[in-house]
């Protein structure tokens, strides 16, 4: 774990409580990120930094593990003081592991990846006066884009170029924190190691060098363009292949795609939100398109051939047998959405008979000579009978 985790209030970053689900932290998230991204605040140094903070916030208390690990560390840190825990403790006297001895909390909750050692690892220092574990790689954090895609766009599938900020070594002082031409200086306090140590009881208690910040070096002289800190934002873009099929909402997870790791650990992921505009003709049904096809009196009643639309652009001739009735769906197979493995759903035509909204007497005297020629019983008789019978 970043010791500097212990010296930051993510949830207080985020502006969520503690018990905060995860999905109201994500939706807190996305709307600072929105704000803050660079590309709405250009030449906003203080915008920048605090969207730093809140990608790093989001990185630990959107990961189930790290934010377990956040959770008891910090727990654990702000119970410390006069002895770890206060009841049994772990310091010196009766119930603890006693002896007025100073004890390394590696070995005695274990090194192995994973274990409470790991937790641990980083807010402990060997008691006997050992130095800092050195640092392992650290895989880079996961990076959240949203794109608005068109209708047939997200049918056919497409490749989007996306433009990303994330944070990365400040290009002026190559993350040293220093102006250019002078170079920081070790920490005399903490002889460069970020720690210093705490006897507290029985044992020793790290923690981050005041006088440094717990970065192990000191600079004289900051760089203007990072205010000393050493990070910046590294903008890139990358070219995202949308799958076909997609829908509105989709989230879709591109490997190695978000920000780079440190120190030779591996990059993080790149999750797209994808939103899909609605179609002025289609609507989307499962892995089906649906399309309302008008139709004339006459050809509901003696039947015929239609042209329906279909997506890019091209026409498919639908037969309508006679006497379909208003409302009445046609399927058109393989014309709708293409599924994982290649197959496409199908089209859903649905009918609505188009009634003359104006006759001319011509046509009024006609239809009033089908009616008679037709001898067509009321159509709601049945209805009206059985509505006096109930």
């Amino acid at each position: 774990m970043n010791k500097d985790w212990l010296e930051k209030d993510f949830y207080k970053v985020l502006g969520v409580d503690k018990g905060a689900p995860a999905d109201e932290i994500k939706k807190k998230y996305r709307k600072l990120a929105r704000e803050l991204h660079p590309d709405k605040n250009p030449d906003n140094p203080k915008a920048e930094e605090r969207f730093k903070e809140v990608s790093e916030a989001y990185d630990v208390l959107s990961d189930d593990k790290k934010r377990a690990e956040y959770d008891e560390a910090r727990t654990l840190f702000a119970s410390g003081g006069g002895g770890y825990g206060r009841s049994g403790g772990f310091g010196g006297g009766p119930g603890g592991f006693g002896g007025g001895s100073t004890y390394d909390f590696g070995d005695v909750f274990g090194a192995d990846e994973g274990g409470l050692g790991d937790i641990l690892g980083n807010i402990f220092s060997r008691g006997r006066g050992g130095g800092r574990r050195p640092q392992a790689p650290r895989r880079g954090q996961d990076v959240e884009s949203e794109i608005t895609l068109g209708f047939n766009d997200a049918l056919e599938g497409a490749t989007i170029p996306l433009r990303l900020a994330s944070d990365a070594a400040c290009d002026s002082c190559k993350g040293t924190g220093a102006r250019a031409g002078t170079v920081p200086r070790v920490c005399p306090s903490c002889q460069g190691s970020g720690q210093t140590t705490r006897n507290a009881g029985g044992f020793a208690f790290a923690e981050p060098c005041t006088a440094c910040a717990g970065r192990g070096l000191i600079v004289d002289d900051p760089c203007t363009s990072c205010r000393g800190s050493g990070r910046g934002i590294s903008t890139r873009t990358v070219q995202a292949r949308i799958p076909a099929g997609v829908k509105d909402g989709a989230r879709i997870r591109l490997k190695g795609k978000g920000a780079p790791g440190e120190r030779g650990g591996p990059n993080g992921d790149l999750y797209v939100v994808v939103h899909v505009t609605p179609h002025p003709v289609f609507a989307r049904k499962g892995d089906n398109l649906t399309v309302t096809i008008p139709v004339t009196f006459a050809e509901a009643a003696l039947g015929g051939q239609v042209a329906v639309p279909v997506t890019g652009g091209g026409t498919v001739t639908l037969k309508i047998p006679a006497g379909t009735a208003n409302g009445r769906t046609f399927r058109v197979r393989g014309k709708g959405v293409t599924r994982k493995d290649g197959t496409r759903g199908d089209l859903l035509a649905t009918v609505d008979v188009q009634v003359p909204s104006g006759l001319t007497d011509e046509a009024r005297e006609a239809l009033e000579r089908f009616v008679e020629a037709s001898g067509v019983e009321d159509p709601r008789k049945d209805l009206l009978e059985a509505a006096k019978g109930a």
